[in-house]
């Protein structure tokens, strides 16, 4: 046995990394039913300076129209993640914050007392990050929070192709100034969106206003599998800069129930995760992950979906950065 003063320093170390650890990029082993839960055990920091990405939470979702809850997502999500934190990534098989500096930045922000106040409020938010040169991994809340995210995304970038992961299109007329189910037809009418490079995957839902993004509706993807969806994906976004934006209601709810507003006949989670495995040509300027309803969950099964299919993006942004340097 070690001597007590060793005891004690050694739990010292190895317990709430999220505040304790020094170096951003290390990490070490936690008990994974304990301890601050910052998504993926990323240390809570404000500081931005050299910093690829920032994991953020917009906690909203006022703007929904069937199922409340997902304000609780981002605490969900972060607290699905510890598991994921504790080895080295599947399939990937490498730490990937050896090669990708990630902070937890932690929550936007909002008073919901004065709803005028939110879109600015997530899109002030938003530019803190962006302008220092650090990419965004943003957890909804409902899909509203887009809107303000791509405002900030394309003052930065410049009209961005968009990737929609969902069951819904979110192209319907407004019904007023705050809908989950508007924002993208709004961000085509303020040029936010490189429309002929945009794609939407997985859609079950009908709308008869066509904005020109190209659809693969879910009967595609059952019919003709991942490999030929993701030709298509690659073909149509090509070298563009693009914004990933994934509604959990992507998938089936068999695998996603804690939704506000599911939708049956998706796909399964491990087709989630084997599409964004595949998409590390693509040059992501940022994502969000929306609709995650903890209220309507069970054992987890949604926030679980939601923190793998980040932790995913984020394997593959890193690869990109560790090929590079080979």
């Amino acid at each position: 046995m070690g001597n007590e003063t060793d005891i004690k320093d050694e739990s010292e170390i190895l317990v709430d990394q999220a505040w304790r650890a020094g170096d951003k990029s290390k990490r070490f082993y936690e008990m994974t039913y304990a301890g601050a839960t910052s998504f993926l055990r990323r240390k809570y920091s404000k500081e931005l300076k050299n910093v690829d990405l920032a994991v953020s939470g917009v906690p909203f979702d006022s703007a929904v129209t069937n199922r409340p809850g997902c304000r609780l997502g981002p605490r969900a999500i972060r607290a699905s993640s510890v598991e994921l934190a504790s080895l080295n990534s599947y399939p990937f098989g490498f730490d990937p914050f050896q090669h990708l500096n990630v902070i937890d930045y932690g929550d936007c922000y909002l008073n919901t007392h004065k709803p005028d106040s939110i879109e600015k409020s997530i899109y002030d938010h938003a530019m803190t990050i962006i302008k220092s040169g650090t990419k965004m991994l943003t957890f909804g809340g409902d899909h509203f929070i887009s809107l303000p995210l791509l405002r900030a995304h394309a003052e930065t970038y410049g009209p961005v192709s968009l990737l929609q992961f969902d069951s819904h299109c979110d192209t319907w007329e407004p019904q007023g100034p705050i809908d989950h189910g508007t924002m993208f037809l709004t961000a085509v009418k303020e040029g936010l969106i490189n429309v002929k490079n945009s794609i939407q995957v997985g859609l079950r839902t009908h709308n008869d206003l066509d904005v020109g993004i190209e659809v693969i509706d879910v009967r595609y993807i059952h019919e003709n599998g991942i490999k030929k969806s993701v030709d298509r994906i690659l073909n149509r976004i090509g070298d563009t800069k693009c914004y990933l934006t994934f509604d959990i209601d992507f998938l089936d709810p068999a695998f996603a129930p804690g939704t506000g507003t599911p939708v049956c006949g998706g796909v399964a989670t491990w087709q989630a995760l084997e599409f964004i495995r595949s998409l590390i040509n693509i040059d992501f300027v940022g994502m969000d992950l929306v609709e995650v309803s903890p209220p309507f969950d069970h054992a987890e099964i949604t926030s679980m979906a939601a923190a793998t299919v980040a932790h995913d993006w984020i394997c593959i942004m890193a690869d990109k950065k560790r090929s590079l340097k080979l």
